[in-house]
């Protein structure tokens, strides 16, 4: 099992930049792969950004391509999501979430068991 807690989330105006980080408690970490996933007010969660467990494969959701870019490190048991040019489009509730599919990177919301928290990511205009 695996826990997990995000953090770096905030309010930021439309151009401007933050990096989510999650954190990952055990000794597994690289047993699997990592997601980040958001969920608007009224909306359905919605897959971001995935990264197999080596780090060889990532995925991106169309939306965010281009402006997000998804990394890990093993060593300290953490995932990262640096997000550039934000819009206010991208305001929701951002989720880290481990999958056991870890040779790729999976984009469904089923193949993932673990999941953090959230923490929230405000665009203004």
């Amino acid at each position: 099992q695996v826990q997990l807690v995000e953090s770096g989330g905030g309010l930021v105006q439309a151009g401007g930049s933050l990096r989510l980080s999650c954190a990952a408690s055990g000794r597994t970490f690289s047993s699997y792969a990592m997601g980040w996933f958001r969920q608007a007010p009224g909306k359905e969660r919605e897959f971001v950004a995935a990264i197999s467990w080596s780090g060889g494969y990532t995925y991106y959701a169309d939306s965010v391509k281009g402006r997000f870019t998804i990394s890990r490190d093993n060593a300290k048991n953490t995932v990262y999501l640096p997000m550039n040019s934000l819009e206010p489009g991208d305001t929701a509730v951002y989720y880290c979430a481990a999958s056991s599919v870890s040779e790729i990177a999976p984009t469904q919301i089923s193949l993932y068991a673990y999941w953090g928290q959230g923490t929230q990511v405000t665009v203004s205009s």
